[in-house]
């Protein structure tokens, strides 16, 4: 009897607690992620859809090793993370990319030597502090924010770009990464549909070319159901479903009494599409690449 793949990643039993009630205890503990289950083979594609606040955002956070679970499992290509030392559990996230909905661009830097800090999990510091001073490899940062139409951004300033294009400059990065796991949350929110579109197709394509897996949180139903053949639907922190099949009716019940705020979110996302976005001063080039 032929033996199934062991999974890049399992989850077992996870519990994250609400970062506000950290330091909570007893029956004041509030969780974002309650009971989570999941077990991901290496090369697939899975959209994480849900209401506000449903725990998305927490959910890709832990599975990029950012988040310590309060209780449970997370293995990644059968090491148990949590159980590494820090120095082992920072080489594995070496296989890992997380790109932020917001991404931590620096406001002064150029976008050319922003997207080049995908490569940061594998520089050396002297390779590192030689970007900020001259983009070592420009022509690779060009390549990689064309396929996402923003080539001719390559040596603005970050401060100087619209949210969807520090959206897209931030997944630029994602193509000069060798990672294995893809983590993407809300790449869309900030584009329109024509760009939101081109955007999911190139990620996809990204993935596939790699076989890296790729986990995309959406608030854009029908792009989830049309793109992705593995949904997983996310509602109070709970796992409401996690089906090649989704129907009208478990979409309904997901979203159910949810629609007015998802209906604001979708207004406040269309307003920052084309705002320029204003990055924290105190923000490092090398942040989001070390950690994730």
């Amino acid at each position: 009897m032929e033996r199934s793949p062991q999974p890049q990643v399992l989850v077992r039993s996870l519990f994250v607690r609400h970062p506000q009630n950290a330091a909570a205890s007893g029956s004041q503990i509030s969780f974002a992620l309650q009971d989570i289950h999941l077990q991901i083979q290496q090369g697939e594609q899975i959209a994480i859809i849900g209401p506000s606040g449903a725990g998305k955002t927490t959910l890709l956070h832990t599975l990029a090793c950012a988040s310590q679970p309060t209780q449970g499992e997370l293995i990644f290509n059968g090491q148990a993370v949590w159980q590494l030392s820090h120095s082992a559990r920072h080489q594995l996230r070496r296989q890992l990319f997380l790109a932020p909905q917001t991404p931590p661009l620096p406001a002064r830097q150029r976008v050319v030597t922003s997207v080049l800090a995908g490569r940061l999990p594998h520089w050396t510091f002297l390779q590192a502090f030689t970007n900020l001073i001259k983009p070592t490899d420009p022509r690779a940062a060009f390549e990689a924010l064309a396929r996402f139409h923003l080539q001719h951004k390559l040596y603005a300033r970050v401060d100087k770009l619209s949210g969807g294009e520090r959206q897209r400059c931030g997944l630029a990065r994602l193509l000069l990464s060798d990672a294995q796991l893809l983590l993407v949350d809300e790449p869309l929110s900030a584009l329109d549909p024509t760009l939101a579109q081109q955007t999911l197709a190139t990620l996809q394509q990204e993935a596939r070319e790699r076989n890296a897996t790729l986990i995309c949180s959406l608030h854009q139903v029908e792009l989830a159901r049309s793109h992705f053949s593995r949904i997983i639907g996310l509602r109070d922190g709970k796992i409401l479903f996690d089906s090649k099949h989704v129907s009208a009716q478990m979409i309904a019940d997901l979203y159910k009494n949810a629609q007015s705020l998802n209906e604001s979110d979708h207004l406040s996302a269309e307003t920052n599409a084309d705002a320029p976005a204003t990055a924290a001063s105190g923000a490092t080039a090398t942040g989001q690449a070390r950690c994730f």
